[in-house]
């Protein structure tokens, strides 16, 4: 029944796409099939096959082995601190070490070409250019603002619809940078699994909201992603990017749980429930058709409902404390949706950094940003609802 409803929720998500398209004559349909198939092979392949097990199970000690070095790191400078369980020091911190091996296999061309060439195969298969395809398979290596920045030469030739392929497709990915502090958080394994599906996923729903053709398209020159002229500039400037990225992580922790349980306290006086409770009962049919549990929807919709009002770190936190009350399908299916940049204060950072670039194309896409987080949003349920079908 469950995967039934699975199914069911992945037609309602194609179904509201074409509903809210503002060129429903020229979707590619077959772009939206083909990508909707490599979903789910990959999903299928890396959950329920032992070969894909036994692949995720190796990424996964990779990603700790890696993981373990920058721990190395944090011991040194924080002491007796590591180790302790301290938000910021085992979780954040973190973040510097994995943007500086970023920051190293971009200079030396590894990242740049494997982004290019990926984005071209993608382009390829689905039909869809190159630009979008290469700022979505970015975006799940270096996060929304650093992909979009990546073809800022470009940005100004975009059409409307194209600016809003390229900017919902990035907020449905994820920065690599911080998945060792997801990692921490929520199971590995569901991170690694998200982080493709969530390449495809913006790319079905916001191509089919806003529909393009292949002949509008340009070439992608990997040099813009490569800045410094060292490779120790390049270590500094990740560590550098790293620390900025931590502090500005850490600063919206602080606002927005403080923020919460101000309003929670407030709401509790007024009406007796929080504000998760609330935004739970908000979302708990979104969880639904995911084929989450009935029993579990109101809980998992809270989670949701707070990723997208504040954003996926918050979400995280309040996950971590119900994950060992929740079933297995339940944990991996809000884990996928949780791997995301879908929320307000992202919209705002994405919105900021097109404006930096080129004002015109920031003020069109600021008449949208609410579209923008509704397709978004939805492409995290897609991602979820594809993983929820193979658990």
């Amino acid at each position: 029944m469950s995967i039934l409803i699975g199914i069911l929720g992945i037609l309602a998500l194609i179904g509201i796409a074409w509903l809210m398209s503002n060129d429903k004559k020229n979707i590619n349909f077959r772009a939206v099939g083909i990508m909707l198939a490599v979903q789910l092979f990959i999903a299928w392949f890396m959950l329920n096959t032992s070969v894909g097990q036994k692949v995720l199970h190796h990424i996964v000690n990779v990603f700790n082995k890696v993981l373990s070095f920058g721990n190395e790191g944090i011991a040194f400078v924080f002491g007796d601190l590591a180790g302790k369980n301290f938000f910021f020091v085992n979780v954040l911190m973190m973040i510097i070490f994995v943007s500086a091996l970023l920051s190293i296999l971009t200079y030396l061309r590894i990242l740049p070409l494997a982004i290019k060439y990926i984005g071209g195969a993608v382009a390829k298969i689905t039909g869809l250019p190159k630009i979008e395809s290469f700022v979505a398979v970015n975006s799940m290596i270096f996060g929304d603002t650093t992909a979009i920045l990546s073809v800022k030469s470009q940005l100004h030739k975009l059409t409307p619809n194209r600016l809003f392929i390229v900017v919902t497709s990035s907020l449905v990915a994820v920065s690599c940078s911080i998945l060792g502090a997801y990692m921490q958080m929520i199971p590995a394994e569901y991170v690694l699994v998200a982080l493709p599906i969530n390449v495809f996923s913006g790319l079905i729903l916001s191509s089919m909201v806003c529909p393009v053709s292949k002949e509008e398209d340009e070439e992608i020159d990997i040099k813009e992603m490569i800045p410094e002229k060292s490779l120790f500039e390049a270590i500094g400037n990740g560590a550098l990017i790293g620390g900025k990225t931590a502090l500005i992580v850490g600063a919206l922790l602080i606002t927005y749980i403080g923020l919460l349980a101000m309003i929670n306290f407030g709401l509790e006086n007024l009406v007796g429930m929080t504000f998760q409770e609330i935004i739970g009962y908000i979302f708990a049919p979104i969880a639904y058709i995911m084929g989450i549990p009935a029993s579990e929807i109101l809980r998992s919709g809270s989670i949701m409902g707070t990723k997208v009002a504040a954003n996926e770190f918050v979400a995280m936190l309040d996950f971590m404390k119900i994950i060992p009350d929740m079933s297995p399908k339940t944990v991996g299916i809000v884990s996928a949706f949780l791997v995301s940049f879908a929320n307000f204060s992202s919209v705002g950072i994405v919105l900021g950094t097109v404006q930096a670039i080129n004002e015109e194309q920031a003020g069109r896409l600021a008449k949208v940003f609410l579209k923008v987080l509704l397709v978004a949003t939805l492409g995290s349920v897609l991602t979820g609802t594809i993983v929820g079908l193979f658990l």
